[in-house]
């Protein structure tokens, strides 16, 4: 299902004495939050005035934000983008969620989780059995989001009720 915002980070400190604040990106690199012109904290819309990486943060600072305290009061927050300034050919592991699987034509369920390791992620499928699919190519071979559905390709072992 298409979100209207998607999260981004959360907002772990301040920065400085001009209002920054440190920003830990759940994108896939910090570069990605640096692409944007604005976000949403709670339910309002900040426009970003700079944002530069740092380490595997992001130093961000946002229009309307301009002292210590001012970002002290953001300390723990999270930052949500608009989905309509992103790709609609990317899709977010929260958009995932509840999209019906299928393998040939047979549905295995839907997803209800998806699992984020080092190699890749892993879309927990559940139905009359839980499956557990890499998302990579090879297993993954369609998704459509307007229909919500995907077409993947299962082996043996990625049923978790298998013996």
């Amino acid at each position: 299902m298409k979100l209207q915002f998607i999260k981004a980070g959360e907002i772990v400190t301040t920065h400085g004495v001009r209002g920054e604040v440190k920003v830990l990106p759940w994108l896939d690199s910090p570069e990605d939050l640096c692409e944007f012109d604005r976000l949403k904290i709670g339910e309002k819309e900040y426009k970003i005035e700079q944002c530069r990486v740092q380490k595997t943060c992001n130093l961000v600072k946002l229009s309307g934000v301009d002292t210590m305290e001012d970002a002290q009061a953001l300390r723990g927050k999270i930052v949500e983008l608009y989905r309509e300034d992103i790709d609609d050919e990317v899709i977010f592991a929260d958009e995932l969620i509840g999209v019906q699987v299928f393998c040939k034509g047979q549905l295995l369920g839907k997803i209800a989780d998806v699992l984020d390791y080092p190699g890749n992620k892993v879309y927990v499928v559940r139905g009359e059995h839980e499956y557990m699919i890499p998302a990579v190519k090879a297993f993954v071979l369609s998704t459509d989001m307007d229909r919500e559905v995907m077409e993947v390709n299962i082996i043996e072992g990625m049923r978790s009720d298998e013996n």
